[in-house]
């Protein structure tokens, strides 16, 4: 009887080893590592962290163990990031700016977890440095597969998808601004497709809501990495090559009044044609976006029919974009009023692209 006590102690023993060698085993890998896959526009820092600012960069990974967390920081203090773990409810994180080191999730017992961070903010709230991931357990799995369709998409706030997550009671912070429900990453969800949002708000086209044209406008940050005041950090356009592009830009441009026509016409043909030559393969349709109304949408819908038949490309179409009035909260379209944008721009899609 002391003989199996004895022979049971030790396999309990042995068993208890084996846990806290496991939940105790530490493995560090930076956030470029193979076994990250990234959805979005980024830049690759030399130490092999990873720089971002537009809204709905996501890193996917899987890994085996007890727990993970993230060393990640915002050069401001005023981002957010969504994290989901094995697809429950995302979960909204504040991210200082200091480095400090998120908890992603924390399991009693070891098992194998899907984990998807995406940046909710949008570039002029603040960039984001992610410098690696730790795991408590036994391994990083193999990086996830992102789906074979591409979309990029382009715009102001609403593509960034600001002020979603409004509180009526609460004063507009950059916690509203959700990314994620955003309609250009709904169309992709839906269509189950890649997805870059590359935009800035109150950016235009041709000038800003404040009738500014000296600073960063479409064919400006459309070439940036990271999408912030610093040019030398450039975007590979090879690196990605959409299926779909999706332009929705002017609502600022018409905030002050309707611009001239030509130079609005002229400045959208150059960049399509710049857009063609980036992404030759690519669909490209424009679209007059859901803020404005009335003579300013007439005018903008009549500048892109213009757009669209000057620049005369069988892969260049005007697609239609419904009216959207936001709230007594904000003036951008609601979370729900997303989901509508979303639903009527994926038929267009559906029909064009035969998906």
């Amino acid at each position: 009887m002391k003989k199996l006590i004895s022979i049971i102690s030790i396999l309990l023993l042995t068993a208890c080893q084996q846990l806290q060698t496991e939940t105790t085993n530490v493995i560090q890998i930076s956030a470029s590592d193979s076994h990250i896959t990234i959805m979005g526009r980024t830049h690759i820092n030399a130490d092999k962290s990873v720089l971002l600012g537009y809204p709905g960069v996501s890193f996917f990974l899987e890994a085996e163990g007890t727990q993970l967390s993230v060393n990640i920081k915002s050069n401001n203090g005023n981002s957010w990031i969504d994290v989901i773990v094995d697809e429950q409810p995302a979960k909204a994180i504040k991210i200082g700016n200091q480095l400090q080191k998120v908890e992603l999730f924390s399991f009693v017992e070891s098992g194998k977890h899907k984990v998807r961070l995406t940046h909710r903010s949008e570039n002029w709230h603040g960039n984001i440095t992610i410098n690696g991931f730790s795991l408590n357990g036994k391994q990083f799995l193999p990086a996830p597969e992102l789906p074979k369709r591409k979309l990029l998409v382009l715009g102001d706030s609403v593509t960034c998808g600001a002020a979603i997550d409004r509180v009526s009671a609460e004063q507009k912070n950059t916690r509203w601004w959700n990314a994620r429900e955003s309609y250009g990453m709904l169309i992709a969800d839906s269509l189950n497709a890649q997805v870059h949002l590359v935009c800035w708000g109150g950016r235009g086209l041709i000038r800003s809501w404040n009738g500014k044209t000296d600073e960063q406008n479409l064919p400006d940050f459309y070439e940036l990495a990271v999408g912030d005041n610093d040019k030398k950090l450039q975007w590979d356009h090879p690196q990605y090559q959409p299926d779909l592009i999706i332009s929705a830009m002017g609502t600022n441009d018409f905030s002050s009044g309707i611009p001239d026509r030509e130079t609005y016409v002229s400045t959208y043909v150059k960049f399509i044609q710049k857009l063609r030559g980036n992404h030759p393969q690519a669909e490209i349709m424009l679209i007059e976006g859901s803020i404005l109304n009335g003579e300013n949408k007439t005018a903008l819908v009549d500048y892109l029919a213009e757009t669209v038949k000057r620049v005369n490309d069988s892969k260049v179409h005007q697609g239609k974009s419904s009216y959207h009035s936001g709230d007594a909260s904000d003036a951008h379209p609601t979370k729900e009023q997303h989901a509508l944008m979303a639903k009527e721009l994926t038929e267009q899609i559906k029909q064009l692209m035969g998906w």
